[in-house]
């Protein structure tokens, strides 16, 4: 069978992509077709099937994996995002009122029982050109977070079993603009300055990429001191309801309680762009589900769901 096929890369896609993704040095062999690769990791991100069931269509199953593995660890799947968001807001394609929230993912057996020991450095088959058009302008790479049991994995105990949890930011479009996976007993609001200091939009040449929303919507559970502390010092609008328990405490300390805080009852409606961006990143089985045992490579496997969503939007 033939490229085409259901949840295969379009030419349109492949021509997006193509500038940015590594070129192999040829001193350590060359690289199989990315357009082949590609298509066969979306394809295990789209179905959650067991990399070694990969149709002999997408090539060894084997490199698959390992290029998947590899752009997880160096932030090669990070980067194409950003350039994608780069792209878009060139041509003032993006919507700057941000909003915030998570998602639990239920953790498949199989994610649990990676080894206790940290990754090594990654080390690219080949290396990478310097002038790939773009790389200046985005995040090095760097050596894989993990190690030392399922909470450096990201991997938290609940009732249910294994959990994990992605902490995101969309913009008004639907289509997240950074990620971060915890594990899943992880506060909300302990990831809140997190999530929005890792939104990083290149600019088109020289200048520095763009990190400040216009504005952010919350839910309550970002409804505390530092998270609008740290708005207020980024000079950011935002819209969170305040909690009711908060409330009470702030309405008994009479004039010392101080003003409520500010809401905007029309923004906090667009908070809804962030439950639509969580719906459409778990559509892709493999995010629904966590089958990584390695908590870089389930953030990479979110990062291409990611993209694609970027790219079909």
């Amino acid at each position: 069978m033939g490229r085409g096929e259901r949840g295969d890369l379009s030419d349109a896609e492949w021509e997006r992509l193509r500038p940015f993704l590594p070129v192999s040095n040829g001193r350590c062999g060359r690289w199989r077709d990315h357009r082949q690769v590609i298509d066969g990791i979306l394809h295990r991100v789209r179905t959650g099937v067991h990399w070694r069931d990969l149709s002999e269509r997408f090539g060894p199953w084997k490199t698959v994996y390992e290029r998947h593995r590899l752009w997880s660890a160096d932030g090669t799947w990070e980067r194409l995002l950003q350039q994608l968001q780069a792209a878009a807001d060139a041509v003032g394609e993006i919507d700057w009122d941000v909003s915030v929230d998570s998602t639990v993912v239920r953790a498949h057996q199989h994610a649990a029982g990676a080894h206790r020991a940290a990754p090594g450095p990654c080390r690219p088959k080949g290396g990478r050109v310097a002038g790939t058009p773009g790389r200046n302008s985005l995040a090095e790479s760097r050596r894989p977070a993990g190690g030392g049991g399922a909470g450096g994995e990201g991997l938290g105990r609940s009732r249910g079993g294994f959990t994990s949890k992605i902490h995101l930011s969309a913009d008004g479009r639907c289509r997240p603009l950074s990620l971060i996976v915890t594990p899943g007993q992880r506060a909300d609001c302990t990831q809140f300055a997190p999530v929005l200091e890792k939104i990083r939009v290149p600019r088109p040449g020289a200048g520095r990429p763009r990190k400040k929303p216009d504005s952010v919507a919350a839910d309550k559970a970002y409804s505390n001191s530092p998270c609008r502390q740290y708005l207020r010092r980024r000079g950011i609008i935002h819209t969170i309801p305040e909690k009711a328990d908060s409330q009470a405490a702030r309405l008994r300390k009479g004039s010392r309680g101080g003003r409520p805080p500010g809401f905007h009852k029309e923004w906090y409606k667009k908070r809804n762009t962030v439950e639509r961006t969580v719906n459409r990143l778990k559509n892709f089985r493999a995010v629904a589900t966590r089958y990584d045992k390695r908590g870089y490579v389930f953030l990479g496997t979110v990062s291409a769901a990611a993209v694609i969503v970027w790219l079909r939007s």
